[in-house]
């Protein structure tokens, strides 16, 4: 059925769905600047966390490597726009660095460097395999996964919450129920006599 769709056509669609594509991505690259202007502002990160903007970054450089001409074939546009993605995440990393406290510096700057240490890695492992198509499923799959992650990162927070709330409740429901027991019990003598 996919090969029974004519060459232009396919590629008119897939041309459009790039377009459409890179036009909400920039959208997702130019959506923390309200944030950046508060922290720019108050000189604070305050609340923030700097995680989302790492994984972002990380995803930008994967999806770029995947996007060049080593990787894939006429995926020009996946390379530019997340390349541009990635001196946004750069820019917002810097600022947040710049605006936040000692603490928070030092993981941000460990957590900047380990990304690029893994794009090296995964640079430098994927040009390892010879064979193209091997190489380009690798990277795509790596990318794919990247791009999970980023996306999935504030559910890292909310699924312990989640769990945690569930326990509670159940921690409670179990208190009252054994509360209960035991006040029933009480009412029975400790020591029974048989005089």
């Amino acid at each position: 059925m996919f090969l029974s769709i004519p060459t232009d056509t396919f590629t008119v669609c897939r041309d459009a769905a790039g377009i459409a594509g890179n036009i909400f991505a920039f959208g997702l690259f130019v959506s923390p600047i309200p944030t950046f202007r508060r922290i720019i502002r108050n000189r604070s990160t305050e609340h923030f966390s700097g995680l989302p903007y790492i994984y972002a970054l990380l995803n930008c450089l994967i999806c770029t490597w995947y996007g060049t001409p080593l990787i894939s074939y006429d995926n020009v546009p996946v390379m530019t726009v997340n390349s541009i993605g990635a001196v946004f995440q750069i820019a917002y990393i810097i600022l947040f660095i710049v605006y936040a406290d000692k603490e928070k510096k030092m993981k941000m700057l460990g957590l900047l460097l380990a990304v690029f240490g893994l794009l090296a890695s995964i640079i430098a492992g994927s040009l390892q395999i010879v064979d193209r198509e091997a190489r380009w499923i690798l990277v795509g799959l790596l990318s794919c996964a990247s791009l999970i992650s980023m996306f999935a990162s504030p559910l890292f927070i909310i699924v312990p919450n989640g769990i945690g709330t569930i326990l509670g409740i159940v921690q409670l429901v179990l208190y009252f129920y054994f509360k209960r027991k035991s006040v029933e019990d009480s009412r029975e003598p400790l020591i029974v006599s048989h005089v």
